[in-house]
């Protein structure tokens, strides 16, 4: 009667036991987050204190039991993982890293299947054996490379863009892997050759999977923008962001599952529903709204990773095992490096992507799987590979340190363009933009004012109807509350030149404000201020210039009526000016210990290279 006493829930309070401690603990180590949860995945599992459960009850308490459900959760932790990927490219990004996909990603794959079954085949392996354990091990793993390269803040650079861009080619190539597996599987059984009307069949089936991304992405166009406008229309009255989240959650799970009626991968229908959302204005409000969830579930891939680690398979002979792990890595990180000094990498760059590279990834498994299936493969040194493969998804993040190491002491230099792939198509959207909080009738002037100017901005607004608008017209806005730190994180606050505070209401002003000076004290921040008492608590909490509307309509209403009766605009400008200095300087003095002095010059700065940036503010 376990189930009526909570033992149903005992896997979860397991796992989150684990989150709740391995995270924070290896965060303070300075370690990967991913080797914690590998390794308490061997801790937590029958290899583990799962050993000791039978002869002492309690500890059952602090085992995972039920793996096919770890597996099931982890699954989706791997389609959240490339959804928010997805929310980070577009079509036309995808479109300019096709030959880096296609080129270097295919011809990876392609290689190292090739490489790596030649080395079985020495080893006695038969041809059709040999080819499914190279195109498995081929592989590496999106769900631990990804997150270790978001750790170290290299998604964006060299090695980031062609590691993903490699990834990615594996993704799409996972199932047309597994229709070649079926006919090599018919080959085996027909002795020689395949029935023409069996080819046709296994090469027909991918005639679904065409059809199925189509109609998925079809549909994602017509339906996924309407829908999450009545979710931030309700969302705006005030009727919960539950809404926002629940709506989320649907997109991820709902592609995934078509994605695998169809014959594809649950990450890949995942990937495809991000694309299609990241060309719409709701594309960070989601992605915040999915990150905590994708980091959960995460863990729990990883967990799920470290439980079927056969610690008894690998003792009983661990020559093999380990051999055949460490083999794997040199032979893909050799394949990969020359492919990427060939495309035109940088050598440190190529370095690091080969290494990351060349453990095995989650996709082997099923592959692998697939061949025992088809009895292709022979088990028990397939069993080894499968066991090697795990071994080597445990190094990605020792494997991520060494890379920095060996290159550590080479000259940093800018990232090369390579060949497919513009600086323009990186994962990330492009730094140094200023941010728009607010796109309403003032920000919009601002973000006119910007573009003549050549300045890239990103305005964010939580209205639907402005940010409409204002897509309408061709504007980067993007729906969301720039009160909550991570929306602006989200937005690239970290690389920010300049963020620009334009909303109408006191206090959203200074939640914005609070936020943003928490995230970066050195960022140049102006915002509209409501009156003077307003600008002085501006300047309290830290903005670099306030601009009081009340004190703006006055000097606009001087210097109209100054020039009316005849006044050189010369001297009408510079009294205008001085006035306007004098009011900033009283405001600023308001502002305990003098924070607003410092910021000041960083303005005049931000004016000098942007020159109605200041004047627009002062025009209101």
């Amino acid at each position: 009667m376990a189930q009526a006493h909570g033992g149903e829930y005992r896997d979860l309070v397991v796992f989150l036991a684990a989150a709740g401690v391995v995270v924070p603990l290896f965060n303070r180590l300075k370690i990967s987050p991913v080797l914690g949860f590998l390794a308490a995945g061997v801790l937590l599992g029958p290899d583990g204190l799962g050993r000791f459960a039978q002869s002492g009850g309690w500890l059952s308490w602090l085992t995972i039991g039920d793996q096919a459900q770890i597996r099931q959760l982890s699954e989706l932790g791997v389609a959240f993982l490339l959804f928010m990927i997805g929310l980070e490219l577009s079509w036309e990004r995808l479109k300019a890293m096709r030959r880096l996909v296609f080129g270097l990603g295919m011809l990876q794959i392609a290689l190292c299947a090739v490489a790596i079954a030649v080395v079985f085949m020495v080893l006695g392996q038969a041809l059709a054996g040999a080819a499914v354990l190279g195109m498995g091990l081929a592989l590496s793993s999106t769900a631990v490379v990804m997150p270790v390269l978001a750790a170290q803040g290299r998604i964006n650079s060299e090695t980031g863009r062609a590691t993903f861009a490699v990834l990615l080619a594996q993704d799409v190539a996972v199932a047309p892997i597994l229709i070649t597996v079926t006919v090599l599987a018919s080959l085996a059984q027909s002795g020689s050759s395949v029935e023409p009307a069996e080819l046709g069949r296994a090469l027909f089936t991918l005639a679904p999977a065409a059809g199925g991304l189509f109609l998925m992405v079809l549909l994602g166009r017509l339906v996924l923008r309407p829908m999450f406008r009545s979710v931030a229309r309700a969302q705006h009255r005030g009727e919960g962001r539950e809404l926002f989240v629940a709506a989320s959650l649907l997109v991820v799970v709902a592609a995934g599952v078509a994605a695998q009626a169809v014959g594809l991968s649950m990450s890949l229908g995942a990937l495809v529903a991000g694309v299609l959302l990241a060309e719409t204005e709701f594309r960070r409000e989601v992605e915040v709204a999915i990150d905590p969830f994708k980091g959960l579930l995460l863990g729990v891939f990883f967990i799920g990773v470290g439980i079927s680690l056969d610690l008894d398979a690998v003792a009983a002979d661990p020559v093999t095992v380990l051999g055949l792990a460490g083999g794997l890595i040199l032979l893909k990180a050799l394949v990969v490096f020359v492919l990427a000094r060939a495309w035109g990498l940088a050598a440190r760059s190529a370095i690091e992507t080969a290494l990351i590279l060349g453990p095995a990834g989650e996709f082997a498994f099923v592959i692998l799987s697939t061949g025992l299936v088809e009895g292709l493969a022979t088990p028990d040194l397939t069993r080894k590979a499968m066991l090697a493969a795990t071994l080597s998804m445990f190094t990605v993040p020792l494997l991520a340190v060494l890379a920095r190491v060996l290159t550590e002491r080479a000259a940093p230099a800018a990232d090369p363009e390579i060949k497919g792939l513009s600086p323009d198509a990186a994962v990330l959207a492009p730094d140094g933009a200023v941010l728009i909080v607010g796109f309403g009738r003032v920000g919009r002037l601002v973000g006119e004012l910007l573009a003549e100017h050549d300045q890239r901005f990103i305005a964010l607004d939580a209205d639907p109807t402005s940010v409409r608008s204002g897509r309408a017209d061709g504007f980067e806005v993007y729906y969301g509350d720039a009160a909550r730190p991570e929306m602006l994180s989200a937005c690239g606050l970290d690389a920010a030149r300049a963020l620009i505070v334009t909303m109408d209401s006191p206090t959203k002003v200074d939640e914005v404000v609070k936020a943003a000076r928490a995230l970066r004290p050195d960022l140049i921040l102006i915002a509209r201020a409501r009156d003077d008492r307003h600008a002085a608590r501006l300047y309290a909490l830290g903005v670099t210039d306030a601009v009081p509307e009340t004190t703006e309509a006055s000097l606009q209403l001087a210097e109209n009526t100054l020039v009316d009766l005849g006044v050189p605009m010369g001297l009408v400008l510079a009294s205008i000016h001085e006035r306007r200095d004098g009011f900033r300087q009283t405001f600023q003095a308001a502002a305990p210990d003098g924070r607003g002095a410092r910021p000041a010059r960083a303005f005049r700065t931000l004016r000098a290279s942007a020159p109605d940036l200041g004047a627009e503010g002062s025009s209101k």
